[in-house]
This record gives C-alpha cells, sequence and structure tokens, in this order.
C-alpha cells in the first residue's frame, strides 16, 4: 500500500514493503549520493497500533525532524491507509485522494498535508493537532504509511481527482526529543477487533458416461471483515477433491494437483468482504460408482478470526445417467458405448424392437438427458443448484438413428410386398 510519487514504477519499487509486521523503514538514496548539505527529513513518533474496534477513531501522533545540515523550506506529510479504514476529518492544508486497487496493492486512501514553514535540523516537529483516523464496519489487519517529503509528492494516477480538506488547517510545532524517526518512509500495521466468515460451496453434476461436465465451486468472504494477507505469507487455499468414477481435463488458475485433490489459491492477498473466487474445472465422467461424491474445503490451518466452520467443507456430487459403467448394456446390436442412455434402448430398438427400445431407453435416457439442460446456460432443472452437464444431443441423435433404422426396415418390406404381387 506505498503511497506512489508520480508514476506507477516507483509505487512498484515500495510495495515489497507492504505487510511486514512491526516498523518498515524504506531506506533512503545511497550515502555515496547523498548530499551532505541537502535536508534529511525522516518521520516518526507513531508504533504498530493494535485492539481496535470498528467504528472507533484514533489519533496518528506523527513527528518530522530533519537529521541534515541544511533547513528545509517546505515539508510535505503523506498518510496512507488500506480500505479498512478511513480519515475522519481532513485539514484545509491537506487534500485527499481515493486510490484503486492496483499492481497487487489494496484500494486505499491517501491525504497528503503540505507545511509552508521551515524544518530546522536537529529539531523535532508534530502536526499541532494529529490526524485521526477511524476504523470502519470491515477494518481488520490494515496498514498505515507515512511519508515526509521536501516537494509536493502529487496525485495517485490511479485514483479519483483528489479533494481539498475542510477541516482547519494546522501548522507543525516543536515535540519533545526523542521522538524523531530514522526514515522517509514507514509503514506499519493497524490491527482491528473483527471476524470474517470464510466460507465454500459445492456442486451437484449430472451426465453420462463419456461425457464431459463443468464443475464449479466456491470461495466466500462473507464478512464483516475484510483479509489482506502479507507479503510472503501464503493465502487461504481451498482444496478441491473431484467425485470418484470422474478425472479432471482442465484445471483452473491458482490450482496444482495434490495426490487426488487440488489445492487452489487465491488471485490476489486481499479478500474483500463479500468477495468471491471461483474455481471452473472441467470433468470427464469416465465410469458409473454408486453415490459418486468429492468435496471443496477451506485448509486446515487455524483461523481464529472464523468462529463459524459449519460452513468449510461442502459436497460435490455426481449424478450418472443411464445404465452400467460401459455403457453397452445392448448387446453388440445395442447403442454407442459412449451413450449409456442410447446403450439400454435408443439405437438398440433396430434389434430388440422399435417399442421396447423406445420405451426402455428413449423415454429413459433421452429424457433423462433433456432434463439435464433447461436453456442456453445449461444448468440443471432444479432451480441452478446444478452444474452444466453438456450436449443433450446424443439422445435425440441415438432415437433418430432408431427412425432412420426403422424406416429402412419398413422401406425393404414394402418393395419385397410389390415384388410378390407382380409375382
Amino acid at each position: 500500500m506505498p503511497m506512489p510519487p508520480h508514476n506507477r514504477r516507483a509505487s512498484r519499487t515500495a510495495v515489497v514493503a507492504l505487510g511486514a509486521a512491526g516498523l518498515i523503514a524504506l531506506a533512503a538514496a545511497p550515502a555515496a549520493f547523498a548530499d551532505e548539505t541537502a535536508p534529511e527529513l525522516v518521520v516518526g513518533g507513531i508504533e504498530p497500533i493494535d485492539g481496535v474496534q470498528p467504528g472507533s477513531t484514533f489519533e496518528l501522533p506523527v513527528t518530522v525532524a530533519n537529521k541534515g545540515t541544511q533547513a528545509s523550506e517546505k515539508v510535505w506529510v503523506t498518510y496512507a491507509v488500506t480500505r479498512g479504514l478511513d480519515f475522519a476529518e481532513v485539514p484545509s492544508n491537506c487534500r485527499a485522494q481515493r486510490v484503486r486497487s492496483y499492481d497487487e496493492m489494496p484500494e486505499r486512501w491517501t491525504v497528503a498535508c503540505g507545511f509552508d514553514q521551515a524544518v530546522e535540523p536537529g529539531v523535532v516537529y508534530t502536526p499541532e493537532r494529529p490526524l485521526r483516523v477511524k476504523a470502519l464496519d470491515r477494518a481488520f489487519h490494515d496498514e498505515l504509511l507515512l511519508r515526509v517529503d521536501e516537494n509536493d509528492p502529487g496525485a495517485d494516477e490511479n485514483g479519483y481527482p483528489p479533494v481539498a480538506g475542510t477541516a482547519p488547517a494546522v501548522k507543525l510545532v516543536e515535540a519533545p526529543a526523542g521522538r524523531e524517526g530514522s526514515a522517509r518512509v514507514v509503514i506499519l500495521p493497524v490491527t482491528s477487533v473483527n471476524t470474517a466468515d470464510y466460507q465454500v460451496t459445492g456442486a451437484a453434476l449430472r451426465g453420462r458416461v463419456g461425457e464431459t461436465v463443468p464443475m464449479k465451486v466456491e470461495f466466500v468472504n462473507a464478512g464483516p471483515a475484510w483479509f489482506m494477507a502479507k507479503v510472503g505469507e501464503p493465502t487461504t487455499r481451498v482444496v478441491i477433491t473431484p467425485p470418484a468414477g470422474s478425472s479432471v481435463v482442465k484445471t483452473p488458475g491458482f490450482c496444482k494437483a495434490k495426490g487426488d485433490a487440488y489445492e487452489c489459491g487465491m488471485s490476489q492477498r486481499a479478500l474483500n468482504e463479500g468477495g468471491r473466487e471461483t474455481y471452473n474445472f472441467q470433468l470427464k465422467i469416465d465410469k458409473r460408482l454408486g453415490h459418486a461424491k468429492g468435496s471443496v474445503a477451506l485448509s486446515t490451518e487455524a483461523r481464529p478470526f472464523d468462529p463459524d466452520k459449519s460452513n468449510d467443507k461442502a459436497d460435490i456430487t455426481l449424478d450418472v445417467m443411464g445404465g452400467g459403467s460401459t455403457g453397452s448394456t445392448g448387446g453388440s446390436t445395442g447403442g454407442s458405448g459412449s451413450d449409456s442412455g442410447g446403450s439400454s434402448g435408443g439405437a438398440a430398438g433396430g434389434s430388440s424392437g422399435g417399442a421396447a427400445g423406445g420405451s426402455s431407453g428413449g423415454a429413459a435416457g433421452g429424457a433423462a438427458g433433456g432434463a439435464s439442460s433447461t436453456g442456453g446456460d445449461g444448468t440443471a432443472a432444479n432451480g441452478g443448484h446444478l452444474a452444466e452437464t453438456g450436449s443433450s444431443a446424443l439422445p435425440i441423435t441415438g432415437m433418430a438413428a432408431a427412425a432412420v433404422v426403422t424406416g429402412a426396415g419398413m422401406l425393404v418390406i414394402a418393395r419385397r410386398r410389390r415384388a410378390q404381387s407382380r409375382n
């Protein structure tokens, strides 16, 4: 959550410091390139903040010091907070800007305050009235960035237009020695007392042996808190086990095989309240097994902020339509082996009788295939809870083939009868 000066390249350099525990100092220019007679501004005076209650406000007792040998004629102090926090009021010598999420950095608010007064070497200063921050309902693991500059840092090009503050202007006053910082930029954590309900949703699949069907499962952060993982630390993982009798032919991003299951991560390290991750697989149905069932579950690491464990796991069911595991119950004259509905009737009507085939397979297999889809979206008929099952054209094709065979047989019989009548 760094506050970039004018361009995105600078912000990408600073982002590596995000999320680390305690105070993090971003070093200034190497000493070999430093101007020993120039001002050396540093910011400090504040420690990590913990135990904040959502809805409450707290002050930022920031200090500014000059460790150089030359006075700075003007200074700018920039404050930036992640999206669980907001500024209670903004002085008129400051401007506020809301910045969109980009480059793995979450949404944030920034306030840049200009102080048109000299900062002398060896003197510690602080705003006469500390800036106040409010913890929102979604506050949890947030960050505060502080930065001091001699020149106007400018607005973030990825943000909304800055807005001037309306509260009375503030100025810098001398502060007791010993509170000065040691770096131009510092980042520290702000932790609130809050919870977040992580949930997963499963899927109900239907199809025939040989078909490939989509499987969509989801992870949701139901809030109220948002969550931002620290840089370098893994985000929450979701473990997905496909139903027995199926095999995965297409895996979504952020997922990798782990034994018979798949371990899936998150697309971003920040999980907003109400945010979700959707994992779309493609499964091939290899054989029919009774009561085939898989699962989707959160990984087992401790999550003390999520007390409700009842929705941490959900079932993935698979209903294989038609008879048999190989799809060839109609003998050598049966239907296609890849369509178990057709094999129990349908095309088998050509050898076992049109009426028998139509009742034992055409209605049972064909109608069941038709029930797997209610329209262009391919969702199942039970209110959209069943996943898309693929094409329902195979049973229809089987019935059409049976009709062609039956019609051809009737034509041959008619021709034989005409030939006999001539003789």
